[in-house]
């Protein structure tokens, strides 16, 4: 069973008191909070403000721009796998057939409950993989054709009713363009000041925090769904006045048919052919998208390696789910086509070693479940009302956690106060950029690792592109 360590917690009036910019804050949420309730933390002290920007210094100049590694990366990678795959369109015909066939027994046939469960779970499968793979399509590295893309990801998001226009300004311009930079990142997680302005967060960090985990695993079932409609909400404003109807449509079709085919089959036949397979399509796609940033660190400079993680699964499931799990080279080349994004795992692992962040899924599933998502700092996470502080990637998590060490424990790391540092004697403050990686590595250089011959040369493109010669990490 996981265990708890004894959590440690952060002294009152600490130099690490965390900053606050509204004066109020300390006597609205400390001083009148409910008898019983815990308080929250103190407002900050001038001396906390100071360190807390001297950290946001240190941490901007060790990170890398995203302009670095793909310049680099393009140096020795093979240049037609930036080139569209359009025969993978085709994936669409498998996924839909499933999808319908499913459904269509759900309907047409009186199966046993569990039957109809198991064939829901299928559904909700084949929803998850239209959604990963429109997301793909959508990034052009399928099609560039603009109406033919448009309609792909449109069939492909339609279990999730998410118009293709909506998509693309939410995440292909503003999360890919603003990755973890808060207040620009649509999806980033909250900050300590959001915290004190929203009643309703407060109150759900003042529950016990193995029930908290309880029930974030169970609100990926609808997170996804419930995003959503906040982004068509904020988004929708600031979109041009001509193309507000067309996004609007492409929000309320998908609902109408799905609506539509309720009343034709009976609520009974539509919870096993719809509602639970978008529970099921929900949970499988956010347990990769909480994963992929909300355990790194803020950034206000767009670093990939920095601000994102990659998860390992079984080959399968990678199959199934368009190596989904590769997230940070997904950041890196945003329109390659998944079928590479191995290729350029093992060149980052070789290039960036100590930069790159990977773990297996569960565990950063785990992870996300059983710390704060509230920002304290860009480099840690923060339980407000029990003043209790996490590192975050690449500042003391994957250590406190066991990534990468091969310890198998699922303990939770253990919350430090700020003041007194990790562990293992590791400060929470960023780590300075390492010399050796301020400029692209000499070697190995393109012409080291490019076929000689024309036959090396279609061989390797058979094969998925030209792998590192060094040794596999």
């Amino acid at each position: 069973m996981p265990t708890t360590p004894e959590p440690q917690r952060r002294p009152h009036g600490s130099p690490e008191s965390i900053p606050e910019s509204r004066e109020d804050h300390a006597g609205a949420g400390g001083d009148a909070t409910r008898e019983g309730m815990p308080k929250l933390l103190p407002a900050a002290t001038p001396a906390a403000t100071v360190t807390a920007s001297m950290a946001a210094a240190s941490l901007e100049a060790a990170l890398k721009p995203l302009g670095e590694y793909t310049r680099t990366l393009k140096g020795v990678l093979p240049r037609h796998i930036f080139q569209p795959e359009p025969w993978r369109i085709l994936w669409l015909l498998p996924l839909l057939a499933v999808a319908v066939a499913a459904i269509v027994a759900v309907t047409r046939f009186d199966l046993h409950w569990g039957i109809d469960l198991a064939l829901a779970v299928v559904i909700g499968q084949a929803f998850a993989s239209l959604g990963l793979f429109g997301h793909e399509v959508l990034h052009g590295s399928v099609v560039r054709t603009p109406w033919l893309r448009n309609l792909a990801g449109q069939v492909c998001l339609w279990p999730f009713a998410i118009g293709p226009r909506l998509w693309r300004r939410w995440h292909n311009v503003e999360h890919h363009g603003h990755t973890q930079e808060h207040g620009e990142d649509p999806d980033a997680m909250h900050t300590l000041e959001e915290f004190h302005a929203r009643p309703a967060l407060q109150y759900v960090y003042r529950i016990a925090p193995p029930v908290r985990a309880v029930l974030t695993l169970l609100s990926l079932s609808v997170w996804f769904s419930l995003h959503s409609v906040q982004m068509l909400r904020r988004f929708l404003p600031e979109m041009p006045r001509r193309e507000r109807p067309v996004v609007v449509a492409q929000f309320l079709l998908p609902v109408a048919s799905w609506v539509a085919l309720g009343a034709w089959m009976g609520f009974g036949d539509w919870v096993f052919a719809y509602l639970v397979p978008l529970l099921v399509a929900n949970f499988t796609v956010m347990s990769y998208i909480v994963t992929n940033h909300l355990l790194s660190p803020l950034t206000p400079v767009n670093d990939p390696l920095a601000n994102s993680l990659s998860v390992t699964v079984p080959r399968w499931v990678d199959v199934l789910h368009f190596n989904f799990s590769h997230h940070t080279e997904h950041h890196v080349f945003p329109g390659l086509s998944s079928k590479y994004a191995p290729l350029v795992k093992r060149w980052c692992k070789t290039l960036w070693p100590e930069r790159y962040h990977e773990m297996p899924h569960w565990r950063a599933l785990w992870l996300v479940c059983t710390t704060p998502r509230v920002y304290e700092r860009p480099t840690a996470l923060i339980d407000p009302v029990r003043q209790q502080a996490y590192p975050v990637l690449g500042h003391g998590l994957e250590r406190l956690a066991g990534a990468g060490t091969g310890n198998r424990a699922h303990s939770v790391p253990a919350p430090v106060p700020v003041s007194a540092g990790l562990t293992d004697g590791t400060q929470l403050s960023p780590p300075a950029a390492p010399a050796s990686d301020t400029a692209p590595p000499q070697s190995p250089g393109p012409s080291a690792e490019r076929p000689a011959t024309r036959t090396a040369d279609r061989r390797n493109r058979r094969r998925g592109g030209v792998a590192p010669r060094t040794t596999t990490p």
